[in-house]
């Protein structure tokens, strides 16, 4: 099992910070290649069990099911239920912390992926998730 953990700082107290991404379906905003994305028919957004279904700029489209999201300790914890890339099991966290002035931010991810794949898709989700932290810092530079 793979499993990778990143963090950057974000220049923006904690509440604005998790005011911007807590919505689940708000991908677009903050993550880099997502086209669009929309909740499927079932739980309302940000309630546990619901799906988001969001496109990348090649096209494909990747569906991920919200497990839990807490206001209390800023969490968001999802697993990935249909994707194109060569990986299984894929269960992610964001988390943010207070770090004074500004909001520590990290994601954790865990899946199962063939050896012959592994450090291609640690190297891909690891660059993806910072490219995530450099959208949120450009994004509360200009406010």
């Amino acid at each position: 099992m793979a499993k990778i953990r990143v963090s950057g700082v974000i220049p923006a107290p904690v509440e604005r910070v998790w005011e911007y991404i807590r919505d689940f379906n708000g991908l677009p905003k903050w993550f880099p290649g997502v086209t669009d994305s929309h909740i499927e028919a079932g739980p309302l957004v940000n309630e546990a069990g619901c799906v988001r279904n969001f496109g990348l700029e090649e096209g494909p489209r990747i569906r991920e099911q919200l497990i839990e999201l807490s206001d209390e300790n800023r969490t968001c914890n999802y697993k990935m239920i249909e994707s194109p890339l060569p990986i299984k099991n894929y269960v992610a966290t964001v988390q943010l912390t207070a770090n004074g002035k500004e909001t520590t931010i990290e994601i954790s991810s865990q899946f199962d992926v063939l050896p012959a794949h592994e450090k291609e898709m640690v190297g891909m989700l690891t660059e993806t998730y910072q490219g995530a932290f450099d959208l949120l810092k450009k994004h509360f530079a200009k406010k």
